[in-house]
């Protein structure tokens, strides 16, 4: 056991709850930012390379000019169920749970000859947050969250100009409390850690395109996305003591983002069904809210709770893609599409300003936090993903599909969640864990079944991603005069990544009525 006692000012304004709002951090950013494979389940069969290919509803959120593509009204929903193989069943969160993911309708109308003027919307789930982390390890040298607390506090990390962060804070208060607020560090065993995710992010997509001379196809959408983030995290650590820890966050965020994404498709030679397509995707600007409650208790019945919630703007990256198509005698249907988004370029912005202009309109200012906007730039990173994908019609009403995605790693291998920035993403942060997630391989095929105006497709996706989780940052150390020595002293706190694994299944079924 070691005791370090920290100047009594100092452990005086850090036990005190500051009721200032969190803004997020990289880590959460980098979830908010990045999407899913899904839609239709013909899309999803063909592995979402259709953005060439076109005439599926799917391709007004990747290339509008795909929606250019249509010859007939349509309208169609999407269903299914997605488990995680490898998870379990915590909270609110289950291995297995079933998803409303698709509903569009496109209406075509002839504006020539050979030319037609198109007018779609689609709402989709673009991204899928329930997933299960589960993860048990035992404690290097008897690190712990309490020895990282303390550390801080030793470094001056812990900033009372605007309070600590709450993790600190919790630890503080509650190991503090019988110890004339002095903070005590003692050595742990081992941890364990479980957090359930739920939500989605809804993306609501109108569309104009259309085609000039089936030669050329242009495609504008306007899209509006739905932010719903729920995380309840359970974080235990046995102290040698014989004492037990416990810290439980739940922590949601809600909002609302719009984007533009533009496209074109053109065909270059007149006598071949060969296509190229070009697309762009603004940032997103998001407008969110994020709450969370905090609290920590230890087997003797001491227990503290801290709450904070907050109005942020988050903006993601720019999208760039580029796609091939060919279709071979009506029977066979082939696309390639590559993506690039530089995520390192996330912006979380606080909100400095609000008001209402000469017209009666309200409006709000925002500011990048320029801290953790460099450290967004030190941990995450261009992300490729390419997109292959085919179809064959064995006759005219049944179809077979197959489909693969590549997704390059968003984090770098020497990513860390910084604890000692001067960031209210870092001093109000409620939960101190970060995995960093490596490259992404998904696996994709379907079927396709026509009856006259009436469709029903098929897809099943087996989506598979490793990662490095870490309970708190890697590695930090100060120095300090032992009391009962005089002489100068290291501790540090450290830990090892555990390998964690985030494999998913999806059988998807889309209806579709053509008129």
């Amino acid at each position: 056991m070691k005791k370090i006692f920290l100047f009594a000012a100092m452990v005086m304004a850090a036990v005190q709850i500051m009721a200032q709002g969190i803004v997020l951090d990289t880590y959460i950013g980098a979830q908010l930012a990045t999407e899913d494979l899904n839609g239709t389940a013909r899309y999803v069969g063909m592995g979402g390379a259709m953005e060439s290919l076109g005439a599926d509803i799917s391709t007004i959120g990747t290339n509008p000019a795909g929606m250019g593509l249509f010859r007939h009204s349509q309208v169609s929903g999407s269903f299914g169920l997605v488990t995680q193989s490898d998870g379990k069943t915590f909270q609110d969160g289950s291995k297995t749970k079933a998803s409303f993911d698709q509903i569009g309708v496109v209406f075509s109308t002839r504006s020539g000859m050979h030319s037609y003027l198109n007018f779609g919307f689609n709402f989709h789930k673009n991204r899928n947050f329930n997933h299960v982390l589960s993860v048990a390890g035992q404690a290097i040298d008897g690190s712990s969250q309490n020895r990282q607390t303390t550390i801080k506090g030793i470094r001056g990390d812990l900033d009372t100009r605007y309070g600590e962060s709450q993790v600190d804070n919790l630890y503080y208060k509650m190991i503090s409390e019988d110890e004339g607020r002095t903070l005590t560090t003692y050595d742990a065993q081992n941890y364990h850690f479980d957090r359930a995710q739920t939500g989605y992010i809804g993306e609501y997509d109108f569309n104009i395109s259309g085609n000039l001379n089936n030669r050329v196809y242009l495609g504008l959408t306007m899209g509006l996305k739905d932010v719903h983030y729920s995380s309840y995290t359970e974080y235990g650590e046995q102290l040698l003591i014989g004492e037990r820890v416990l810290m439980r966050d739940d922590h949601r965020i809600t909002g609302l983002g719009f984007d533009v994404k533009a496209g074109i498709i053109v065909r270059p030679v007149e006598e071949s069904p060969f296509r190229l397509g070009v697309s762009v995707s603004s940032p997103t600007f998001y407008k969110l809210t994020t709450r969370n409650v905090s609290s920590i208790s230890n087997s003797r019945e001491v227990q503290k709770e801290v709450r904070s919630d907050a109005d942020f703007r988050f903006y993601t990256p720019w999208k760039f893609g580029i796609s091939l198509g060919h279709t071979i005698e009506n029977c066979l249907a082939l696309g390639v599409s590559y993506e690039y988004a530089d995520y390192s370029t996330n912006d979380m912005r606080f909100i400095t300003g609000s008001g209402y202009d000469w017209d009666g309109y309200y409006y709000e200012n925002s500011n990048s936090d320029p801290i953790m906007k460099r450290h967004t730039e030190n941990t995450l990173r261009g992300v490729s993903t390419l997109k292959l994908g085919a179809e064959y019609k064995i006759d005219r009403n049944v179809s077979v599909r197959v489909g693969y995605n590549y997704v390059s790693p968003m984090y770098k291998e020497t990513g860390v969640r910084d604890q000692t920035l001067d960031s209210p993403g870092t001093y109000m942060a409620s939960t101190t864990d970060y995995t960093n997630w490596k490259d992404t391989n998904r696996l994709m095929a379907g079927v396709g079944l026509t009856f006259d105006q009436f469709r029903i497709d098929l897809a099943y996706q087996y989506s598979m991603r490793e990662g490095d989780f870490y309970p708190f940052m890697n590695n930090l150390s100060a120095q300090y005069i032992s009391d009962d020595t005089g002489k100068l002293m290291d501790l540090t706190n450290q830990c090892v990544p555990m390998r964690v694994k985030d494999n998913r299944h999806q059988l998807l079924c889309t209806l579709t009525y053509s008129f």
